[in-house]
């Protein structure tokens, strides 16, 4: 009887508790064996595409890159690399770092070439004595060779190269449209705005109320500027509701009751 009760509970045991599934060895055997076959024919294949890269191919509008100097940067960059290993994303950066250069986009020609699109910088302003901007306002060169000269002249404090740009862009087609371009616009370490024309004639903004001072010049004095410029010295725009006139042989004519002493500068 003891015998039965003892057989009963072990089966009771067995029925009721957990045990390892039973793992079929041979198949996963043969899983393992069929990924590592797949692994090493695709690093077979990477092998016989891997080519010696042979030909550069540049293309691209120039006036300041030279295609033969992006073409030995590419052959510098890539070292040893083949057509495969070659690290594109790198290789862009590096050639995007060069001096005119805007963008670069880099693609793989089959079977040993590679193929390079240059976009050049253009340059929207002068920056300093030296630097250049381009139309995004980015300072991408600080001190060129080369400076065009009929670029107008940008300055301002370290760091404002963005806000300068951006007024210039924002006020020359307006001024262009009134007969007249900027030649230089300053913005001084006291935030005060300068334009000076290129007739000669300076614009005086201020530190405050910027862009309504400059509506007013457009709508109240810009034709005036135009039409005497070569009387004139200054437009003083730091006035509360109009200008004062600075003329060439010495005489101020203010065309407001007083200035504005709380925007003055």
């Amino acid at each position: 009887m003891f015998n039965n009760r003892k057989a009963r509970n072990r089966r009771r045991a067995e029925e009721s508790g957990w045990t390892l599934p039973a793992i079929d060895w041979r198949s996963l055997a043969y899983g393992a064996a069929g990924v590592a076959v797949v692994a090493s024919f695709a690093w077979i294949v990477m092998r016989a595409l891997d080519n010696p890269i042979d030909t550069v191919t540049v293309q691209g509008r120039f006036q300041r890159v030279s295609p033969m100097e992006v073409e030995q940067a590419v052959r510098e960059r890539i070292n040893d690399a083949g057509l495969v290993s070659v690290n594109l994303a790198a290789l862009q950066g590096s050639l995007e770092a060069l001096p005119w250069v805007d963008t670069v986009s880099v693609a793989r020609v089959w079977p040993r070439g590679l193929q390079v699109r240059v976009v050049e910088q253009v340059a929207a302003a002068r920056w300093g004595g030296s630097g250049l901007l381009n139309a995004r306002g980015e300072l991408f060169l600080s001190e060129s060779r080369f400076i065009p000269p009929e670029l107008p002249r940008l300055s301002g404090p370290k760091g404002s190269e963005g806000q300068v740009a951006q007024r210039y862009l924002a006020i020359q087609g307006r001024l262009v449209e009134g007969g007249v371009r900027i030649a230089a616009l300053r913005l001084d370490a006291r935030g005060a705005w300068e334009i000076d024309l290129d007739n000669g004639v300076r614009v005086r903004l201020g530190r405050r109320q910027v862009d309504e001072r400059f509506e007013r010049f457009v709508a109240a004095a810009l034709r005036l500027v135009v039409q005497r410029s070569a009387e004139m010295s200054y437009v003083d725009m730091r006035y509360t509701n109009g200008f004062a006139v600075g003329w060439r042989n010495g005489t101020r004519v203010a065309t407001a009751d007083e200035l504005d002493e709380t925007t003055e500068g």
